[in-house]
This record gives structure tokens, sequence and C-alpha cells, in this order.
């Protein structure tokens, strides 16, 4: 498999400057939504990058450090939970890779972006689909933006404990559920995701 298509492709085409972006956390019932922007020197693939999904929580971590010492540069957007509210989860993630891309300290002229729309940079944009599994630049940002979401929701899980976020993240388990209606909402749940819960209780 060939990690480094899309950038070549993207080099052949006259651009200079390649990033990667990727997001983590638009299905969970809490916390937010959050882009990692990568740009890795030309020809770059770090042994052990892939879709940050298919690896582990202690693979992942090694790796975050890997990548922020070999790339060019890196960067990390957040939409909060009340933006997501606001303006809804896709818009909410358009708004975190923006961020991302934003803070990045060298300027791309072209975005590989994961997934199959493109948040509207002001820079050229490619969407690819499972883009994760495929560009060595959109794989180093989905392992940044994961762990960064991970290791705030850890710290979230000290802040209230009663929610156990240690062990789900935020995603809907049986056990997230079963805590919430309990405890009701905290200030760090998607409203527009717990309707059904929310209206139930009034």
């Amino acid at each position: 498999m060939d990690w480094l298509e899309y950038e070549n492709e993207a080099y052949s085409n006259g651009f200079k400057v390649v990033c990667g972006v990727d997001e983590a956390g638009r299905g969970p019932l809490a916390g937010p939504v959050v882009a990692g922007a990568v740009i890795l020197p030309k020809g770059c693939v770090i042994d052990g990058v892939n879709d940050s999904k298919k690896l582990s929580e202690k693979k992942r971590e090694m790796l975050f450090d890997v990548i922020k010492e070999q790339a060019v540069c890196w960067s990390i957007g957040m939409a909060s939970c009340e933006e997501i509210d606001e303006i809804n989860i896709l818009q909410a993630t358009f708004l975190a890779m923006r961020r991302a891309v934003e803070g990045l300290s060298v300027n791309p002229d072209i975005a590989l972006i994961d997934g199959n729309k493109t948040p509207g940079l002001d820079i050229c944009e490619k969407a690819i689909i499972k883009g994760d599994a495929k560009s060595a630049n959109i794989a180093a940002a989905s392992i940044l933006a994961k762990v960064t979401r991970d290791r705030y929701m850890l710290e979230m899980a000290k802040k209230f404990p009663q929610y156990q976020f240690e062990k789900h993240k935020g995603y809907g388990t049986k056990l997230h559920y079963e805590m919430i209606k309990e405890y009701g909402i905290s200030p760090i749940h998607r409203k527009t995701f717990l309707k059904k819960i929310i209206n139930n209780e009034q």
C-alpha cells in the first residue's frame, strides 16, 4: 500500500506544502470534537502510523510523541460541546478542522481531509474517504486528534467522576447511558445528542 499516493499526486500537481487533517469525537455524547492538522516532511512515512482506530491506546500514545518530533509542524483545533449544540456536529467538525489548519506555524497550500466533505479552508482541499487509512499525513493527524481528545476526557473524568469518562471517553456505551440516567447531564454533555433523555426528564 502506498501511504504517499495522495501526497505525491499533490506534489506532481505543483503543490509544495501538504497537510493532513482528521478529527476525533464526532460520535460521543460528551466532550469536544477535536481535529488534528499535520505537515510531515516530503516523503516521510512514520513506522507504525495507521488509522488511529486500528491502533491500541498504548501505540497511539507512543506515536503521538514521534509524530510531533518528526512533523514539520502540527496543530490541534477543538469545537466545544456548546458549539456542537449551537451549529451541529458536522459544522463543529469543520470549525475544529479550520482552527487546526489556521494554527499551523507553516502555511500549507493543500489540505488532504479525511472524509467525503471539506471544511471550507482558504487553501486547496481534497476530501479522501477513509483517508486515515490511505494517507501518511491524515493518519498522523488522526492519531494527534484521538490522543488529544482521550487525554481531555481523562481530565474530565477527574472533574466529573460519577460519569466514568475514563472508561468510555464520552461515547454512548451502556454504562454511560446508565450514568446519565442516574446523574442527569453534565456541563460537557451534548444536549442535542441527548434530546430524548432531556425531554423525558422535563
